[in-house]
């Protein structure tokens, strides 16, 4: 098996991350959270174009009838990137403001999770954030709370095991739960890998059809692979510092990309590319489709 890693967009992104392979168009979309700017590269023609929603997107899902649905500053929406259109469907942290959306994902039945975080500007050292599915109905549900930076969303290929994650530096664990997908309700979480003395600290994941899990290890210079027995199989070692996201895409779903942040780097390190785009191949691994939200 040999790896190879190439940078598709040196975009130089602050915050690159949420990226979503959309299998209906063959594009990737993905996002510079602060900077509230949407992308969709084509990976045939290797064009990126953008797209700016007005405020902070943390991540977002690809909607059944067309378009996404965004999980941003302000709460969820529905979102149309060639007209503009922005509609609102439900702010569940209205009453805090200084929070954002940051991670998340849809479950095998569509429903879209996300997480927020503390987004003040004057730091905080509580854990204000909380994971909120957002059902086709349009309404909420709070789900896992007390998170510094959620982080990590993604489900088993069956979709009886949720996956999450933080990522703060003082936490720095990713947890799994069993997960009811006739009500969408998780179990008790119970710790599935504990980062403590690894290089790097949990971000986005995403899962494969072995069941196992992918997880951007962030400060570390690695993606990690690790089985559903929470053991690493596969370490990958990235040219930049902090890989904030990996998903698989391309038309046979065996491409895994994987986004970057070019904000917060360590002084003195040499990593140009840092917030770009990258794809790895040869990973001998295959995605799992996302599903789209119902809504």
């Amino acid at each position: 098996m040999t790896i190879s890693i190439n940078c598709l967009v040196d975009s130089q992104s602050t915050v690159g991350e949420g990226p979503l392979w959309d299998s209906r168009i063959d594009r990737l979309w993905w996002v510079d959270i602060p900077l509230g700017v949407v992308y969709r590269f084509n990976p045939s023609s290797g064009h990126n174009e953008h797209f700016v929603v007005g405020e902070p997107v943390g991540c977002m899902a690809l909607r059944e009838s067309a378009g996404l649905v965004l999980a941003t500053k302000t709460g969820f929406y529905f979102y149309d990137a060639d007209s503009g259109e922005k509609i609102a469907i439900a702010d569940p942290e209205a009453d805090q403001p200084d929070n954002r959306f940051n991670d998340g994902g849809t479950d095998r039945q569509g429903r879209f999770w996300a997480g927020t975080m503390f987004d003040g500007a004057v730091k905080s050292n509580d854990p204000h954030g909380a994971f909120y599915r957002l059902d086709a109905s349009g309404q909420t549900w709070r789900g896992p709370d007390g998170f510094f930076t959620t982080n990590g969303l993604a489900f088993s290929p069956d979709g009886n095991t949720m996956y999450f994650s933080e990522s703060n530096a003082s936490v720095r664990t990713v947890w799994r739960c069993d997960y009811d997908q006739d009500d969408g309700v998780p179990g008790e979480r119970e710790v599935f890998l504990d980062t403590a003395g690894m290089p790097g600290r949990p971000d986005g994941g995403t899962v494969d059809t072995d069941g196992c899990y992918w997880m951007a290890a962030v400060s570390g210079w690695q993606v990690l692979r690790i089985t559903p027995q929470g053991e690493i199989d596969q370490v990958i070692d990235m040219p930049i510092e902090r890989p904030s996201k990996p998903m698989f895409g391309g038309p046979d779903l065996k491409t895994l990309f994987v986004t970057s942040i070019n904000a917060g780097l360590t002084p003195g390190t040499t990593q140009p590319l840092a917030g770009g785009l990258f794809a790895i191949e040869g990973t001998g691994a295959q995605g799992v489709p996302e599903v789209p939200y119902p809504g």
